[in-house]
């Protein structure tokens, strides 16, 4: 799912006062990480990601976060990536996106 600026917009104003739910640490992307991660985004559909470690390759490893979690990427501020995935059911949806 291709997310659009607008969409994009939104979604980050909705980011703006959660707190971070995962954290990257020494281990990296262990499959720890991978697992809290889908499981975040399953409850909660957006969810922040601190990287307390690897910090100078946090790019690369949101990316590879993004794609082993079906997720989208929003965005990376400071140390902090935003992903989201919307609920596959219609009714279990917590996040409506806007429209054009």
């Amino acid at each position: 799912m291709a997310l659009q600026g607008f969409e994009r917009r939104f979604l980050r104003g909705q980011a703006h006062g959660i707190k971070p739910l995962v954290q990257v640490g020494k281990l990296g992307l262990s499959g720890g990480v991978t697992t809290m991660l889908r499981e975040a985004l399953d409850h909660h559909e957006l969810v922040k990601v601190r990287f307390m470690d690897f910090k100078e390759d946090k790019k690369e490893l949101s990316a590879t976060l993004a794609e082993r979690c079906d997720a989208e990427l929003i965005t990376i501020l400071g140390h902090q990536a935003i992903f989201f995935r919307q609920q596959r059911d219609p009714e279990r949806r917590k996040i409506r996106l806007p429209r054009r």
